[in-house]
């Protein structure tokens, strides 16, 4: 209902932000899931997101190019053609940051404008195992943990505030803008594992 009547309908960019958390709750969730279970490999988490996202990108990518094809004239198949480009590498957050904004005069034509989350998404997934990963292996400590997962949640919630009142456009696009929220949905999941832990040392030493 936002999109299609943005002026009667507010606060309907909230849905791209609870998304966004969801994300971050179920992924985190899995990796943590192997990580304690000592289990984890990178090969088979971006394989896993590979076969699951590749097959859907790809026709979404193949079916427009073939319609702009014959319904689009060459200004037009060429910003297409960019955006495809661009999706395909998931970075279309990217080019279209440099572009007037969500709901610009040309958005209508821009059939590729959702795949913004998406790239977002798979930027934040290629450094995410990473970072769990090394705080698993070199911090060890639950609650330390949730504290360095807090702090850049926080980092990246202040730049989204700085940068949404001197370059809007931008802060939307942006990864380290958004990454918050997906941290957030990443929080979620393991400060409940932090507190269980931590319930089940005080039980150890007599506390409990």
């Amino acid at each position: 209902a936002f999109h299609y009547f943005p002026h009667q309908f507010s606060g309907g960019f909230i849905g791209v932000d609870v998304f966004f958390v969801i994300s971050g709750y179920l992924i985190s969730g899995i990796i943590w899931k192997h990580i304690e279970a000592g289990q984890f490999s990178y090969a088979e988490f971006y394989g896993r997101r590979i076969r699951r996202i590749f097959p859907a990108l790809i026709t979404v990518l193949l079916v427009c190019l073939g319609l702009g094809f014959f319904l689009l004239h060459d200004q037009e198949y060429r910003q297409l053609a960019k955006h495809v480009f661009a999706a395909s590498l998931f970075l279309n957050n990217w080019a279209l940051s440099n572009e007037k904004g969500y709901f610009d005069v040309d958005s209508e034509g821009k059939p590729l404008l959702h795949l913004w989350s998406l790239s977002i998404e798979e930027q934040f997934y290629l450094i995410w195992p990473l970072l769990l990963v090394a705080c698993a292996k070199w911090i060890k400590s639950p609650k330390k943990i949730t504290w360095v997962l807090a702090g850049l949640a926080a980092a990246s919630l202040l730049a989204c505030l700085i940068q949404t009142s001197s370059r809007p456009v931008g802060a939307f696009y942006s990864p380290h803008t958004r990454i918050w929220e997906l941290i957030a949905g990443g929080l979620l999941h393991r400060v409940p594992t932090a507190w269980t832990q931590k319930l089940g040392s005080w039980h150890g030493t007599g506390w409990l």
